[in-house]
């Protein structure tokens, strides 16, 4: 990873990071969401992110064409199926005190995440074709 996607990466993690900190009082009075989830959740996605990002960087120096695309959709529904994975634990661990919210706040990190790595990806597709 050469290019100045970790930097990236970090910028964006700690953007994210900092605006749980800045409306925590209005997530847990308002929305009752579990704080610690979140930033779990962020802390997950970013490292599931630059996992994901180093198999689709791999598959695009493949002879193959094609061999990208399956790896940017290989790495793409690992990563949805991981959220899916703690989503279930995290029901499964707190049954009776699901919150919807925070459910989809992660859903949401986890958007964010998967566009910031797909521009990354197609950014990185077109430098290496003009060259």
């Amino acid at each position: 990873m050469t290019d100045k996607f970790i930097q990236w990466l970090a910028v964006v993690f700690i953007l994210i990071s900092a605006a749980l900190f800045l409306l925590k009082g209005w997530l847990l009075q308002s929305l009752g969401v579990q704080f610690p989830v979140l930033m779990g959740g962020n802390v997950a996605l970013a490292l599931i992110t630059m996992i994901s990002y180093s198999l689709g960087s791999k598959g695009m120096s493949a002879d193959n064409p094609n061999a990208m695309v399956r790896a940017v959709y290989a790495a793409t529904l690992a990563k949805l199926m991981l959220c899916v994975a703690c989503i279930a634990v995290y029901i499964f661990m707190n049954r009776q005190n699901v919150n919807k919210a925070t459910i989809f706040l992660f859903m949401f990190f986890y958007l964010v995440y998967t566009v910031f790595e797909t521009i990354h990806l197609y950014r990185k597709s077109m430098r290496q074709k003009k060259s």
